[in-house]
């Protein structure tokens, strides 16, 4: 870890990175306008992954002092990770032959048939207890009459998966067990809240003649105002909603792995070790003595002795981890490996057919029901897992490595 702190900056830069040559030059003003926002609390954090976003870097973290930043939560609310580990040694399986394939194969299929992607959603409502409660409080959000429809569409997109880097795997850990590992949010529900907010906040900011530039794309809101508390409460709703998507999707993919492996073995399937984390988020907490707003945005929470997950890109590895709760970066590590190309960077330095090619040499079977732009989420166009693991090993302890073995994007 290194810091910046120089006639540009209000607050310090902590970068856990070896030096500045690792962090592109869009990324590095994005932080110098953090750190120049007069309402940082010590300092302004930048994991190991980091790489430019909008308003805020992605692997970014501040804490702020009675006011909340909507673009320094992002348009995806709540994205996060869960988990599951099962007791079936992958070797066990692989070579098993199905009606559709390997049971690899028969599984990624499955998964595909039953979780919606991409684009997709359900025909019809599905269950959710987090937006039955919603209705129940509509009080809590009635401000806000153009966001309500929101919350009826969102019974057709929950336990669904979404496109870009979001993913269903399989994965093998070192002990040769199967697990599973999904990445998804909060879906259009999200993007809606933050777009609605910045829109507002910036109105607010330029009534107020904020000392904060619109151009930063940071507008912020006054926490102990109408408006920001109207925007915690539509955010802890998208936070609820999307750590209820992922549960959701990993109770369907259990039960295709469960019935799958029970059909065509002898084996009996058991799951365990869930966790369920987010890392598009803000919320109030104590650090060096003050109550103020951590923004974690591509930002994990590991609190001393907490349990996160950090994927890899595809085809990659990926980390359970246990929090070493390290005060300097704020209880926080990255949330990934983050990427080193954009997405139409990576589709312009690889084809379709040389992440094909890799993805069948490392025996990953994908499952994609368009592989054109497949490019963009290769493990090539992300930084190496490993390398951003070793920078933050004062944050976090690697408990479980894991390595794909399927994948279903959309």
């Amino acid at each position: 870890m290194f810091v910046i702190y120089d006639d540009r900056t209000r607050f310090p830069v902590k970068v856990w990175l070896e030096d500045r040559d690792k962090i592109e030059e869009n990324c590095m003003e994005q932080a110098y306008n953090l750190a120049n926002l007069p309402f940082v609390h010590k300092w302004v954090c930048l994991m190991p992954d980091t790489h430019a976003g909008k308003g805020m870097p992605i692997g970014g973290v501040i804490a702020t002092k009675n006011v909340i930043i909507p673009n320094a939560v992002g348009v995806d609310i709540g994205c996060g990770m869960v988990f599951a580990a099962t007791n079936i040694k992958v070797a066990d399986i692989k070579d098993v032959m199905t009606g559709n394939g390997t049971m690899i194969q028969a599984i990624v299929g499955s998964v595909m048939r039953a979780i919606p992607l991409g684009t997709e959603r359900y025909k019809e409502p599905q269950n959710s207890e987090v937006l039955d409660k919603a209705k129940e409080e509509l009080e809590k959000y009635s401000a806000n009459e153009e966001l309500l429809p929101l919350i009826d569409d969102g019974y057709y997109q929950v336990g669904t998966l979404g496109g870009g880097n979001h993913f269903i795997e399989l994965q093998e850990d070192e002990e040769g067990y199967l697990c599973i590992m999904i990445h998804s949010g909060s879906r259009h529900l999200g993007k809606a809240i933050c777009d609605y907010f910045h829109h507002k906040a910036r109105e607010l900011n330029a009534m107020w003649y904020s000392e904060v530039p619109d151009n930063y794309s940071l507008a912020f809101l006054p926490t102990n105002s109408e408006e920001g508390k109207q925007y915690i409460n539509w955010m802890q709703l998208a936070m609820d909603y999307a750590f209820e998507n992922r549960a959701h999707m990993l109770e369907k993919t259990c039960d295709v792995v469960k019935v799958m492996i029970e059909k065509h073995t002898d084996l009996k399937v058991e799951f365990s070790g869930i966790i369920n984390c987010h890392h598009n988020y803000a919320a109030i907490e104590n650090h060096y003595g003050e109550n103020v707003w951590v923004h974690r945005k591509g930002a994990t929470r590991v609190r001393d002795g907490e349990l996160a997950v950090i994927p890899g890109a595809m085809g990659s590895y990926s980390y359970v981890v246990e929090g070493k709760g390290n005060p300097e970066s704020f209880c926080t590590s990255s949330h990934g490996a983050g990427r080193c190309y954009s997405r139409s960077g990576a589709m312009n330095a690889f084809t379709t057919e040389q992440v094909m090619v890799d993805l069948k040499e490392q025996g990953v079977v994908l499952g994609k029901r368009k592989k054109n732009d497949v490019a963009e989420e290769c493990r090539f166009a992300y930084k190496d897992i490993d390398e951003v693991m070793k920078q933050q090993e004062d944050i976090v302890k690697p408990i479980r490595k894991l390595k794909t073995v399927g994948v279903v994007k959309g």
